[in-house]
């Protein structure tokens, strides 16, 4: 009896907890849906020529390709399978840098062009901002995550702690999947 009250309390703990990662999740979801609309509103389909496309293009693979990653470790994490965990999360880490690196150099390349003192760059720096914040919050949770599993702690019934920062990861990967046509395609 003891067990079944104890797995129902476990249960409805790590409910409480997704439910309130999502209502988080639903709020950042309208706060970058504000900026977004921001966009047009302020500068309907305009977009700059000199506007590095190319860049905008590998950097999103990279992201995405991090959130595959972010799946491998949450998979890993769920199994017990510590080198696989470690491997992936490491590896979407480095992935997130390197889209970071990747928006540090749109943004050079921005200032000159469209600077933030003109309709588009203030919409450009302000989205892409605004995700690079979040860009470096999940890295920061996701090397959190690595450095706590370092000892094998996550299993099958332990690792919402990596659950929850991979779906605060892929939610941050989805708003790039809007950012970036309102950015870089719309015209």
């Amino acid at each position: 009896m003891a067990t079944l009250l104890s797995d129902k309390v476990t249960h409805d703990y790590r409910r409480m907890k997704l439910i309130g990662l999502w209502l988080f999740i639903l709020s950042e979801t309208f706060l970058f849906g504000a900026v977004i609309s921001t966009r047009f509103y302020l500068q309907g389909v305009h977009r700059p020529e000199h506007l590095n496309q190319p860049l905008g293009l590998v950097i999103s693979i990279v992201l995405l390709l991090s959130s595959l990653m972010a799946y491998r470790g949450e998979i890993g994490a769920s199994i017990g399978d510590t080198k696989r965990f470690r491997n992936n999360i490491l590896g979407t880490i480095l992935f997130g840098a390197l889209f970071l690196v990747g928006v540090g150099y749109e943004w050079y390349e921005a200032f000159i062009h469209f600077p933030p003192s003109t309709g588009y760059g203030t919409v450009f720096f302000t989205m892409t901002g605004l995700h690079a914040a979040h860009v470096l919050s999940g890295m920061i949770a996701l090397i959190i995550v690595w450095v706590m599993g370092l000892d094998g702690r996550f299993n099958g019934s332990n690792y919402w702690a990596v659950e929850g920062t991979v779906k605060y990861w892929h939610f941050v990967d989805v708003a790039w999947v809007f950012i970036y046509p309102t950015l870089y395609l719309v015209s």
